[in-house]
């Protein structure tokens, strides 16, 4: 990977409880793209699904925010809101725009079927905004996992969601966490959650895809 790749682009990183603490992509992530030069501004909210960033819902385990190389501030009120995606544009004029959410639509534990129907309505809703801003954007999915633990995560149904994701995010460009690691390769707190060592692989994996993502985009 070329030395500062992304000098000069701002990038915006939203999402989920994976980019809500300080151990997790709020570190690794963040850090890999600031250190390829970029300007980083990363949000995350524990449970957040696409939806909730355009309606601005309240949730109750903790959000997160970090901006450039300042120590993250993190949020473990028993109710905080989501931000405004629109809002965060506005705000920091990204030249891309980083999503990571798919593991609270994957209905783990609690759906017999993928909720399909469901997951194209929130992803159509966060995309609005994106399409009609023209913002240049990488959507991750999410990663293996482990099977069972709290979030009674499986295989066979984190399979299904991220291949269905990987048809719903066009204009974003989609990055498959499935490809970096075997199923249960990467070790997890709770089935969902990764360990600190875990979550610094994937990060880099996300920040390479990026990089190669964002020339592919600049070139056009």
């Amino acid at each position: 990977m070329l030395k500062a790749a992304l000098a000069g682009l701002v990038v915006l990183i939203i999402g989920d409880s994976h980019n809500a603490q300080k151990d997790f992509l709020l570190g690794s992530l963040h850090e890999a793209l600031v250190n390829q030069g970029a300007a980083v501004h990363s949000y995350g909210v524990c449970g957040s699904q696409p939806f909730d960033w355009v309606k601005q819902t309240e949730l109750p385990c903790g959000r997160a925010e970090r901006h450039n190389l300042d120590e993250p501030v993190i949020e473990t009120a028993p109710k905080v809101k989501t931000w405004s995606l629109e809002s965060l544009i506005q705000k920091h004029h990204p030249g891309l725009l980083v999503v990571e959410l798919g593991d609270n639509m994957g209905g783990y534990g609690i759906t017999p079927a993928l909720p399909k129907e469901w997951i194209a309505f929130e992803v159509q809703e966060m995309l609005k905004p994106i399409a009609a801003k023209k913002l240049p954007c990488v959507w991750v999915g999410p990663p293996w996992g482990s099977e069972g633990g709290a979030s009674n995560k499986t295989f066979a149904r984190v399979h299904d969601l991220s291949d269905y994701l990987s048809q719903l995010v066009y204009p974003c460009h989609y990055v498959d966490s499935l490809r970096f690691s075997q199923p249960g390769q990467w070790a997890t707190f709770d089935g969902e959650h990764l360990t600190p060592d875990s979550y610094r692989i994937w990060g880099a994996d996300i920040a390479d895809a990026t990089v190669r993502l964002s020339a592919k985009i600049r070139a056009h």
